[in-house]
C-alpha cells in the first residue's frame, strides 16, 4: 500500500524559504509522477508543481521562478524549495502520486492522482 509523508512546513516571514519532503513508501521511486498541491481553508486544491519519471516538470504560474520541485527515486522523495515567498503561499502543502503516463495539461489537477499526503500547515506572514 502507497503511503506519503510530508514534512518542512512550518511558519516564515514574506521573503523567507522553507524545504518539503515527502517520503513514498510501498512504491518503485522511479515510476509515476509526483506532484505538490495546496489548499487554502474553504478553497479548492490547486497543482503548485509536477515532477513526471522523465524528469519533465510543470509548475502553477503563480509560483514560477520562486519554487523549485525536484525528486531523488533512490530515497523515493519529492521535494519542494520554496523562496520569496508570499502571505497568498500560505495553505495546507499536500504530496501526491499519480500514474506516470499523465499528459502535461493533467499533471497539475487533482483528479488524476489516487495517492496522496496527510499535508503539512506553511504559514507566510
Amino acid at each position: 500500500q502507497v503511503q506519503l509523508v510530508e514534512s518542512g512546513g512550518g511558519s516564515v516571514q514574506a521573503g523567507g524559504s522553507l524545504k518539503l519532503s515527502c517520503v513514498a513508501s510501498g512504491y518503485t521511486g522511479s515510476n509515476g509522477c509526483m506532484a505538490w498541491f495546496r489548499q487554502e481553508p474553504g478553497k479548492e486544491r490547486e497543482g503548485v508543481a509536477a515532477i513526471d519519471s522523465d524528469g519533465s516538470i510543470n509548475y502553477a504560474d503563480s509560483v514560477k521562478g520562486r519554487f523549485t520541485i525536484s525528486r531523488d527515486n533512490a530515497k523515493n522523495t519529492v521535494y519542494l524549495q520554496m523562496n520569496s515567498l508570499k502571505p497568498e503561499d500560505t495553505a495546507i502543502y499536500y504530496c501526491a502520486l499519480g500514474p506516470g503516463d499523465l499528459t502535461v495539461p493533467r499533471r497539475l489537477r487533482p483528479l488524476y492522482f489516487s495517492h496522496w499526503g496527510q499535508g503539512t500547515q506553511v504559514t507566510v506572514s
